[in-house]
């Protein structure tokens, strides 16, 4: 397929906070916002976030395209605790998506390696040989006409896994510019992928706390 031309155009509205306390925040990233500066774009929402919370660090990313739930930490000890329950897959996370089709089944499970496409990055690809495991559950919540909406539930957090898995099983994530066909691209104005809900434990008292955005499509 050919790459699709794209100009970085962040939206200028402004961030929507959904909780703050002394250690962490939680906040909507919107689409089209890059989540930390790409190499030659400084806008992200790491910086604009800055500009009201200085001490705010980075824990983990959400692609461009996507939107919905990030967290970011206040201080050192708070980026360690909640990286790591990342990193142990502690977390729980839900996106919302609208997929291309209609899965016959009404939930599945994606087992597919996944491994960097170096000649066309940043895409990825399957590669049985030397990808790292990634792991994705999903539900079928409403079928229309030509598209499906589920929710997805990442057990690994891979590049673009939840985008390459619904290609991988013929359901592209509708508006995906990198890896939906023409049609599915076509269908929606953006990438239909969002980060629904996050839940994890709180870095002071290590109470669960969970977070909800609700899906702008």
């Amino acid at each position: 397929m050919t790459p699709r031309e794209f100009t970085y155009a962040p939206p200028q509205n402004p961030l929507t906070y959904l909780y703050t306390d002394d250690v962490i925040i939680i906040i909507e990233k919107p689409s089209g916002l890059l989540s930390v500066p790409g190499k030659t774009e400084p806008d992200c929402l790491e910086a604009r976030l800055r500009e009201k919370f200085p001490e705010a660090l980075t824990i983990h990313r959400l692609d461009m395209a996507t939107s919905g739930v990030m967290v970011f930490a206040r201080n050192a000890n708070a980026q360690r605790h909640i990286g790591l329950q990342f990193e142990k897959r502690m977390t729980e996370k839900t996106y919302l998506a609208q997929v291309w089709g209609k899965p016959k089944k009404d939930q599945g499970t994606i087992n597919l390696p996944l491994i960097t496409d170096w000649p066309n990055r940043p895409k990825q690809m399957v590669c049985h040989e030397r990808g790292k495991a990634s792991l994705t559950e999903w539900k079928v919540i409403e079928r229309d006409e030509i598209s499906t909406r589920l929710e997805l539930y990442p057990k690994t957090g891979r590049s673009h896994q939840l985008r390459v898995h619904m290609l991988e099983i013929g359901h592209s994530i509708l508006g995906d510019r990198l890896y939906a066909h023409d049609e599915a691209f076509h269908a929606a104005p953006r990438l239909q992928l969002h980060a629904h809900k996050l839940k994890l434990r709180k870095p002071t008292g290590g109470d669960w706390i969970e977070f909800e955005s609700p899906a702008p499509f």
